[in-house]
């Protein structure tokens, strides 16, 4: 129940308020306390309290952050309040840091990681950090220890994918130390895993940072066992072989296969699958220490578990680990050309939704289908239109 003052004319600000014009408001202002409604914490007395309150912020709240005028609209109308082509918002207001990376001082947004801080505003050097687990249109996983950088005050090395820039902080990302941790983690990926399938600049980075596997022995026997190990129960090493993950190639669909010899456990698939990408929660780690593994429920084959077939697993795979059909199929043929691959973006074509298609094309074929990580649309995931629907429109000699 509320009551009106009769006294008062319309649009008056009721008592102990204040009104404040329009164009007096700066951008950025709430709305709450900009325009006279009751700012939490405090009383306001008069017919704006109750039912109508609501009524009054909403009819005269202006724009709240930094905004954009619509550039085609007459010149001088500025963003028109209640209607689609209003105020554009773009984006929260975010402080500063500044922080001084190898003896440079460099500003980010408050938030921004140590990493991000290094690819937008470091040196080709600083930018070019090492990144297995690390992917831009993921969530940081903290999971590899290659990026480790040193900070100052700081007890270890710290991961520069997961660790927030703070006002004040001194980063050095080439010192002695982070050279070892890192030399040491590729290494011992190296020992026990096949990277040769991996990412050019992996192999670069091994190069870079003198990595020397064999240093661990050679190759133990592949295992045929892995997905019936029991959790944390392991034979004694001889000592003359490193350690592997080799096992068997699983290939139970038509579309991709799941190669685990080559895979480092960077868990990158398990965040697309899950909540950072596709919500389906068809993989997950499995087991403990050296055996542990990406698997499906129940170690269930592909097709009998909770795959949509998206794909979005190989999209973000650094190792090789996971791969199309056609791809595994052509190297295995000896058939596979990448100093020959052209890469062209287009549109999909199968609904509205508008994402971006990388189409990787080798001898006049379409080998692969991806999407860039920056595209607004998709975010570098597709669905399993987008990523395998292509056949129909390969160029094939018995067609």
């Amino acid at each position: 129940m509320t009551t009106t003052d009769p006294r008062r004319p319309p649009g008056s600000p009721a008592p102990g308020s204040r009104a404040v014009p329009d164009e007096a408001v700066p951008d950025g202002t709430p709305e709450a306390d900009a325009h006279g409604a009751p700012v939490p914490g405090t009383d306001t007395a008069g017919p704006d309290v109750g039912e109508r309150a609501a009524e009054y912020r909403e009819a005269d709240a202006g724009p709240v952050g930094p905004t954009a005028v619509d550039p085609a609209a007459p010149e001088g109308s500025g963003p028109r309040r209640g209607s689609p082509d209003g105020p554009v918002m773009l984006g929260a207001i975010a402080r500063m840091v500044t922080l001084t990376v190898d003896d440079r001082e460099v500003r980010v947004p408050e938030g921004a990681t140590i990493l991000d801080a290094l690819k937008r505003e470091g040196t080709p050097e600083q930018a070019d950090t090492p990144t297995l687990c690390w992917a831009p249109n993921l969530k940081p996983i903290n999971a590899c220890r290659v990026c480790v950088v040193e900070v100052e005050k700081s007890r270890v090395l710290v991961p520069s994918c997961a660790r927030k820039a703070e006002d004040g902080m001194v980063v050095r990302t080439d010192t002695d130390k982070v050279r070892h941790s890192r030399r040491m983690v590729l290494e011992l990926l190296a020992s026990s895993v096949d990277l040769s399938q991996a990412s050019a600049d992996v192999a670069r980075w091994m190069t870079d940072y003198g990595v020397d596997a064999l240093r661990y022995g050679p190759p133990a026997p592949p295992a045929d066992d892995r997905d019936r190990r029991h959790a944390g129960h392991h034979h004694a090493p001889d000592g003359t072989t490193a350690e592997t993950v080799a096992q068997p190639v699983k290939i139970d669909n038509d579309l991709y296969v799941r190669d685990y010899s080559r895979c480092i456990l960077c868990y990158k698939c398990v965040k697309a699958c899950g909540t950072d990408a596709q919500f389906t929660f068809a993989i997950a780690a499995a087991g403990r220490g050296f055996d542990a593994r990406i698997a499906t429920e129940f170690d269930a084959e592909l097709p009998d578990s909770a795959c949509v077939y998206c794909g979005n697993c190989i999209g973000v795979c650094p190792t090789g680990a996971l791969k199309s059909v056609r791809e595994h199929e052509l190297r295995g043929s000896d058939d596979w050309h990448p100093e020959q691959e052209s890469v062209t973006t287009t549109v999909c074509s199968f609904c509205g939704v508008g994402c971006n298609l990388e189409l990787h094309v080798q001898q006049g074929q379409i080998v692969n289908v991806t999407s860039p990580a920056d595209h607004s649309v998709a975010h570098g995931h597709l669905c399993i239109k987008g990523r395998f629907g292509f056949q129909h429109v390969q160029n094939l000699a018995d067609r």
